[in-house]
């Protein structure tokens, strides 16, 4: 029991800072935003190369309230969701949008494994490996807080989520891009003002900040105990600079990975296949069988395995999937393309 326990921890410390690590590479969303301004000729539109530094710069930073920038997150969440659904509602109804087309692209193979890759998506857009760190937090009694703040986050995300896919699956049909804000432009002239899709990509990229320093916290606590030495003052030159180096360099390598990898929707797939499905759905059933040792006759004992084999057989499958749609759209993508 006790080996058991110690793998299932290791592989889940791996996954866990897989997804925190993850989440600094979501820059390379970021560096989609850039490259939708920087199509514009116009000098006075173009996001400057320090928004980018100011943004590592803001990822590295201890934060002592979370707090404030998870409602800050959420403000910038709502904001750029109802952009989003805005702009495409007026794409959909102008003369400008692009023809509608609902139909199935693909043979079937390529529709099955979409599917599944679809699956893997979801499972990162909707994943909560870090609603256990919160829980582990939270003053007693912790059930009702719990409860109320899930209700928030679900309402929340399928207020946004579902807002969002449903405009814009409306307004551009199967031509309906990974990045949604890339369908604002049609060969590089804007369907919506200027000012507009640009005040949208800032909200997006202060978000994706926001996100980056929450969920960067376990790696800079990792990097903090190799590197920091607890018998000097915490702002001594002797903590500070290797906090500096340690989180900036952490920033820096995944910044470089995303942009060496310019398919957001694919990437998003593989962490979800190999993170999110094993720490939201196959871990947390294995863990509550071996901590509360159902009885094997029991209903909940059946119930928890069985939703471990069908998610590890999803997570599997989906796993494949991911890889197989990379594989194809490294045919068509280069290295740094967007850079």
């Amino acid at each position: 029991m006790g080996l058991v326990l110690c793998w299932a921890n290791s592989i889940h410390g791996l996954l866990w800072f897989c997804n925190c690590f993850d989440s600094s590479g979501r820059t390379m969303y970021e560096g989609n935003l850039r490259a939708l301004t920087t199509k514009w000729e116009y000098e006075a539109l173009r996001i400057r190369y320090y928004i980018w530094v100011l943004d590592a710069g803001f990822r590295s930073n201890p934060i002592f309230s979370l707090r404030h920038i998870n409602l800050i997150s959420l403000f910038l969440c709502l904001a750029y969701s109802a952009c989003a659904a805005a702009a495409s509602i007026h794409i959909g109804n102008s003369s400008k949008g692009p023809k509608k087309d609902y139909g199935l692209k693909g043979d079937t193979e390529s529709r099955i494994f979409g599917i599944f890759n679809a699956i893997a998506i979801i499972a990162t857009t909707y994943g909560n490996g870090i609603i256990p760190e919160i829980q582990a937090t939270i003053a007693p009694p912790v059930k009702g807080k719990m409860f109320k703040g899930l209700c928030v986050c679900y309402t929340v995300l399928i207020i946004t989520f579902f807002t969002v896919a449903i405009t814009g699956y409306w307004a551009f049909g199967n031509h309906s891009e990974g990045l949604l804000l890339s369908n604002f432009l049609d060969d590089g002239n804007p369907l919506v003002p200027k000012w507009f899709i640009l005040m949208t990509n800032l909200f997006t990229i202060l978000q994706l900040s926001a996100v980056g320093v929450v969920y960067l916290q376990p790696t800079n606590e990792v990097l903090e105990r190799t590197f920091a030495d607890p018998k000097s003052k915490e702002l001594s030159a002797r903590n500070v600079i290797p906090r500096v180096v340690s989180r900036s360099l952490s920033v820096v390598i995944a910044t470089t990975v995303a942009a060496m990898l310019p398919f957001f929707g694919d990437i998003n797939a593989v962490i979800g296949a190999f993170g999110f499905m094993p720490l939201d759905f196959i871990l947390p059933v294995i863990f509550f069988n071996l901590t509360f040792k159902p009885s094997k006759r029991s209903l909940v004992f059946w119930l928890n395995v069985s939703i471990a084999v069908v998610f590890s057989a999803l997570a599997i499958i989906a796993a494949i999937a991911a890889v197989r749609q990379i594989v194809l759209d490294a045919k068509t993508y280069r290295l740094f393309a967007n850079v």
